[in-house]
C-alpha cells in the first residue's frame, strides 16, 4: 500500500497515461461516434419502446432510471475493455510494457497509468452518455455534476479489476470467462435495468457487494435530482475494490514479467 502511494506521488505514471492518450488520439473518431451512437439507440430502443410498457420505475420515468444505470454500465464497460484488450495487447503482443521498463519507469508506474488511463475513458464516455441523456430530458438537477468524480473512482475500480485479469490472461479467449462469470451478471442484477428490490433476497445481497450496485446508488439520485444516501460506504466500497485490484495486479504482473 505505501509503495503504490509513492508511485502516485512520484507522478511518474503521467508518462504512460499520455503515451496512451496520443495513441487514442489516431483513433478518436471512431471511437466517439461509438460512445455516442451506442448510448442513443439502446436509451432511444429500451427507454422509448420499453418504458412504454413498464411506465414509472421508483417514481420516475422509465428512461430517467435506464440512462442513470446506463451512464454506469459505459464506465464499467469501458474501462474493462481497456483494460482487458488494450492493456494485454501493450502486455503481451506488442511488448510495449517491456520496453517502459527500459527507461526508469517500474511497473507500478505502467499499472497506474494503465489503470488511469482506463479510468479517465470512463470518464469521457460518461460525459457523452450524459449528454445524449440531457437532450432525451433523462437529466435532472444540478447534482449530474458529481456524476464525473464517481466516474473517475468507479472507472479506475474496474480498469484495476480487469488489469487483475489481464495479468493472468495466456489469450484474448480468455477474457471471455471475466465477461460472462462477473461482467454481464453484473449488468444484469446491479439495477441497471430494473430495481434489485424486486429480486429474491439472496440475489439482493449478492448484489450490495458488487461495486457497479455502489457506483449506481451514487449516480442515480444525482442525475434524477433525488437525495444521496449512504455515500461514504458507496465510496469506501469502490475504492477497496480499486486499492485491492491495484495491489494484486502489481504483484501478478510483477511475477508474469519477470518471471
Amino acid at each position: 500500500m505505501t509503495a503504490l502511494l509513492k508511485a502516485i506521488l512520484a507522478m511518474r505514471w503521467v508518462a504512460v497515461w499520455q503515451r496512451n492518450a496520443r495513441v487514442w488520439r489516431r483513433l478518436a473518431g471512431p471511437a466517439l461516434l461509438g460512445n455516442i451512437g451506442e448510448p442513443l439507440l439502446y436509451l432511444v430502443a429500451l427507454g422509448f419502446g420499453l418504458g412504454a410498457f413498464v411506465g414509472e420505475v421508483e417514481g420516475m420515468d422509465y428512461i430517467t432510471f435506464l440512462a442513470s444505470g446506463f451512464v454506469c454500465a459505459s464506465m464499467m464497460n469501458t474501462a474493462s475493455f481497456e483494460g482487458i484488450y488494450s492493456a494485454y495487447t501493450r502486455m503481451a503482443v506488442q511488448e510495449t510494457w517491456t520496453a517502459m521498463l527500459y527507461t526508469p519507469l517500474a511497473v507500478r508506474d505502467i499499472l497506474l497509468g494503465e489503470a488511469l488511463w482506463a479510468a479517465s475513458k470512463s470518464v469521457l464516455s460518461a460525459i457523452f452518455i450524459l449528454i445524449v441523456a440531457g437532450f432525451l430530458g433523462a437529466v435532472h438537477g444540478w447534482q449530474v455534476i458529481g456524476v464525473l468524480p464517481v466516474a473517475l473512482l468507479t472507472g479506475l475500480t474496474f480498469a484495476a479489476m480487469a488489469l487483475v485479469v489481464t495479468a493472468v490472461s495466456r489469450s484474448y479467449d480468455f477474457f471471455l470467462y471475466y465477461f460472462t462469470l462477473l461482467l454481464t451478471p453484473m449488468l444484469l442484477f446491479s439495477g441497471v435495468f430494473f430495481p434489485i428490490e424486486g429480486m429474491p433476497p439472496l440475489v439482493q445481497q449478492a448484489a450490495a457487494l458488487l461495486p457497479l450496485t455502489h457506483a449506481i446508488e451514487l449516480v442515480r439520485p444525482m442525475m434524477t435530482g433525488q437525495p444521496l444516501s449512504n455515500v461514504p460506504l458507496h465510496l469506501a466500497v469502490l475504492l477497496a475494490y480499486a486499492v485491492a485490484a491495484l495491489l494484486l495486479a502489481g504483484r501478478l504482473i510483477e511475477r508474469r514479467l519477470f518471471k
